[in-house]
């Protein structure tokens, strides 16, 4: 991809393998994402179209590298390119990703068609793309959809519909110079407000981070997603979505495989206590 586009990958630095194949391009101040399975190719073209509109609204958050028809396709493989962040400004925390989802749910909604929120969209493109996946797990799996796409159907919403992030947490924050800045636009939608808080609020119950994280973003949003009535239903999705996030690449990334079935052993009993550790 690099050859083609005549960009020089000598000295790559792969920052992160899971949903895409992040590398950094040392020479050329810029960052290359790969996606890694097939079947989430297409939101490539969305991340495209979501970058541009947040450009457009001046809201912090990564640019594309000016120079190319994004995303770039090469031999199949669908990938884009982005200006390098230098992260050297001032650790993120809770008030940067609470003030910047408050920013990006005032943006005006997208002059561009933008899916609407489907959570199960991307678990079950990964169901069917999923390397090494016994048929007692995809059944289990399956029935986890079902499960949680009829209590979706009966939530009420307190916040109102907005352009959400889709996946917002610190790890989708980058420490600029300048400020923090958004990046990952993969599941960004129109959807409710209230699932760009649920990320945090479940990284102090799952990966046992601390709750100052989420007291400040309660403090700079203005709503605790916790309090509100539908939080188990949104705490299962994310849940679901966290354990298959790697089922793609469970067979040529094999780092992942003991987390993965931690998550899913746990998933399986009703086990809400088990902390987990990040894809790495």
């Amino acid at each position: 991809m690099c050859q083609v586009h005549g960009l020089d990958h000598r000295g790559a630095q792969l920052l992160r393998f899971t949903n895409n194949a992040v590398y950094r391009l040392p020479n050329e101040y810029a960052v290359v994402r790969i996606v890694a399975s097939e079947a989430l190719r297409h939101r490539a073209y969305k991340v495209v179209r979501v970058a541009e509109w947040l450009a457009e609204h001046d809201i912090p958050a990564a640019r594309l590298l000016a120079g190319f028809d994004q995303p770039v396709v090469v031999d199949g493989y669908v990938g884009t390119i982005w200006q390098y962040v230098d992260s050297a400004g001032p650790l993120v925390n809770g008030t940067d990703l609470g003030r910047l989802l408050r920013c990006m749910h005032a943006v005006p909604p997208p002059s561009f068609p933008l899916p609407a929120w489907n959570p199960l969209d991307d678990v079950l493109r990964r169901l069917g793309d999923a390397e090494d996946l016994d048929a007692g797990n995809r059944a289990f799996l399956l029935d986890q959809c079902d499960s949680v796409l009829a209590e979706l159907r009966e939530l009420e919403f307190a916040l109102p519909r907005a352009l959400v992030h889709g996946d917002a947490h610190l790890g989708n924050l980058i420490a600029g110079q300048h400020g923090a800045v958004l990046c990952d636009f993969d599941s960004t939608c129109v959807g409710p407000a209230e699932w760009d808080l649920i990320p945090v609020a479940l990284s102090e119950l799952r990966f046992g981070r601390p709750s100052t994280c989420n007291d400040e973003l309660i403090a700079a949003y203005g709503f605790d997603v916790r309090e509100w009535p539908g939080f188990r239903v949104l705490r299962t999705l994310r849940e679901l979505k966290l354990t298959t996030s790697v089922l793609p690449i469970l067979r040529s990334n094999p780092t992942v495989r003991a987390e993965w079935q931690r998550r899913m052993d746990g998933f399986r009993t009703g086990d809400t206590t088990v902390h987990w550790t990040p894809f790495r």
